[in-house]
């Protein structure tokens, strides 16, 4: 359970309606499967221990008193298995009959909560048995112990404090009003529910999305272990629709109509995290609901649930190509706004032929077309000097052309020669001030072009070079509206494909498709034998382990040690363990001495979850201090 790990389970067992000693017999084997397969919750569906579609039986006193017996039967199977278990049972209280789950651990029931809402309609009649749950807890007798009996109940381990589980059953979260959301509130991050959901047409989409929303809604783990073969079919039919999910994703669903036992593993760090920056999400200081402690032992949780290479870029090819077009369209809207509020005559965009200028042309296109402009007022300036190739320069040109903007050409070698005279440098050094002359002579040009045409500079940097420093202070790093601000590398390459996938224009797709098979280069030291000389993957490590580092800083706040865990199980096969850990090193180290960079970017719109603008979603002193990141992974090599 280190990094915030535990892994859980959703089963449904066979069962027999009414047959107590039989569906006990089901319940502990599924316990026993589960702690072999090292889960460390596992929810059972509604009533299990006795069938959910017992009817008029729930009056007989004799299956009231065989599932009493069971309850405590499981209980004592629990002993000396490292699990916290949920099972759905009748249980008769003050000569009331109430619908609970039975939370088990250690070889004893350590609390029963009550179904809140009781559907009575359509195919439901619950209130004919069962009596709702009181509207607070208290304890109740249960063989020689006071147990904590009501709804909201929270169980809390005595070794991972943030690992907080409450349950509800089925129709509890089908409410307004579900009870998980007061739990949620007073820190429960795992949600359990016991259910009978019948299948009907549709039921099984609505049933994902509802599950998937609560999750999302309260920032959790949400765990469904649902009714399925076995129970009655008099008139119904269980499908048994298990499911587990995280903040609105589902990581795993039950194939229906089938029994078993599905299984993941749920991030609580990662809900804490997500909580802590939702101001909207407000942990009730004042504590009224009733905890529990539970243990569980703390080991290594082996992770099974995937995780995306590219966590900026859909997998699904439909959706990824909607979400291009959104993005590419919040782009240009905030491009289009700027140039309207400042009356820019032009719009004044450094083409290199490279992904990133590319997609700043393409979306300062669509800006004046949304504008209805005519696009001969974007000036496409094209700088050659001592790194540009043929390939590059054409590409540009070309692109230029296709997209009906102006072309302007200005070599810049001689002026950075005299510039390198003036300030007594030998060209012959390539070192850094060799190649940032050129990129400060760039923008210098680009501005003063933008002020003889009364427009303004577009700027193409994006958000993974921000995060690396990967840019010339007032070079490259400056401009008037960074449209490119808020994209990771992984996510233009994308996002220039799309265009070059749906242009209308085959010679644009073709050179677009040419920009997407070009090494990614900054072209500022000297070609060799007429290819890019200069490869930035080479020089600061691949882009697509960077946003995976960059997405899981950000966005969650895991620490280097559980990035590091998660690359090498993501990137296994693709690069080793050491090749890892040292990419990681030099993003940490570059992300903290580089923020004077991001202190003062130029504005630019924010397109996604993870954005560095420092006067939105990242806002870091420029003289933090790395120490406390590179010692945890010093101390991993």
């Amino acid at each position: 359970m280190n990094h915030g790990f535990v892994k859980v389970a959703a089963a449904t067992p066979d069962i027999r309606v009414a047959d107590v000693e039989f569906n006990t017999e089901k319940i502990c084997e599924a316990i026993s499967e589960a702690c072999k397969n090292k889960a460390r919750i596992i929810v059972f569906p509604e009533l299990c221990v006795t069938g959910y579609t017992c009817g008029d039986l729930f009056t007989q006193d004799v299956l009231l008193k065989s599932a009493r017996e069971a309850i405590g039967k499981i209980a004592a199977f629990t002993e000396g298995r490292d699990i916290l278990a949920f099972v759905g049972a009748p249980l008769g209280v003050g000569g009331k009959l109430y619908n609970v789950a039975a939370a088990l651990n250690g070889g004893r029931v350590i609390g029963f909560t009550t179904k809140t809402f009781l559907p009575n309609y359509g195919e439901f009649y619950e209130m004919r048995q069962f009596t709702p749950g009181p509207d607070t807890a208290g304890y109740i007798q249960f063989g020689k112990e006071q147990v904590p009996f009501g709804p909201q109940l929270l169980f809390q381990d005595t070794q991972m404090e943030d690992l907080v589980v409450s349950a509800e059953i089925c129709e509890d979260v089908w409410s307004p009003v579900p009870p998980s959301i007061r739990a949620a509130l007073e820190g429960a991050t795992v949600i359990v529910n016991c259910s009978a959901s019948d299948e009907t047409i549709g039921k099984d989409t609505y049933r994902r999305e509802l599950i998937a929303g609560q999750s999302a809604r309260l920032i959790a783990g949400y765990v469904y272990a649902n009714a399925g073969e076995g129970e009655s079919t008099t008139d119904v039919v269980f499908g048994g629709h298990n499911i587990i999910a995280e903040n609105g994703a589902v990581l795993k669903e039950a194939d229906r109509y089938h029994n078993e036992i599905i299984y993941s593993e749920l991030d609580i760090q990662r809900s804490v995290s997500e909580r802590r920056k939702n101001t909207t999400f407000k942990i009730q200081s004042e504590r009224t609901l009733i905890r529990v402690p539970f243990q569980l032992r703390q080991e290594r949780t082996e992770l099974t649930r995937v995780f995306p290479k590219k966590p900026f870029v859909p997998a699904d090819e439909g959706e990824r190509a909607r979400r291009c077009e959104e993005i590419l369209t919040i782009q240009a809207v905030g491009l289009k706004k700027r140039l309207a509020h400042t009356h820019a005559k032009t719009a004044v965009v450094g083409i290199s032929g490279g992904l990133d200028s590319t997609l700043a042309l393409l979306v300062t296109a669509r800006a004046f077309d949304m504008l209805g402009r005519d696009k001969k007022d974007i000036i496409a300036v094209t700088m050659p000097c001592f790194g540009t190739t043929d390939r590059t320069y054409n590409n540009a040109c070309e692109m230029t052309k296709k997209t009906g903007a102006t072309l302007r050409e200005v070599p810049i070698g001689e002026a950075v020669n005299i510039h390198f005279r003036d300030i007594g440098h030998d060209p012959k050094c390539h070192d850094v001030t060799y190649e940032n002359s050129q990129a400060r002579e760039r923008t210098q040009v680009l501005m003063d072009i933008a002020n003889k045409t009364g427009g303004m500079v577009i700027g193409t940097g994006d958000m993974s070079e921000l995060a690396l420093g990967w840019a010339t202070y007032n070079g490259d790093h400056m401009s008037m509206y960074g449209v490119n601000a808020s994209v990771p590398k992984t996510l233009v390459r994308h996002l220039v494909k799309y265009a070059a996938d749906t242009a209308l224009d085959n010679e644009l797709r073709t050179v677009l498709y040419d920009v997407l098979d070009t090494p990614v280069s900054p072209e500022l030291l000297p070609p060799k034998d007429g290819d890019i000389a200069q490869r930035t993957e080479d020089l600061v490590g691949p882009y697509e382990l960077h946003d995976f580092f960059l997405y899981y800083m950000l966005r969650f706040g895991y620490e280097p040690a559980k990035i590091f865990r998660l690359a090498k199980l993501t990137f296994k096969g693709d690069y080793d363990s050491d090749t890892i850990l040292k990419w990681l090193k030099i993003f940490c180290r570059r992300f903290f001495v580089q923020q004077f960079k991001r202190s003062c970017l130029p504005d630019g719109p924010k397109i996604g979850t993870v954005a560095l603008s420092p006067r939105g979603d990242w806002r870091m002193p420029s003289d933090a201090c790395a120490a406390v990141w590179m010692k945890e992974l010093d101390d991993i090599g």
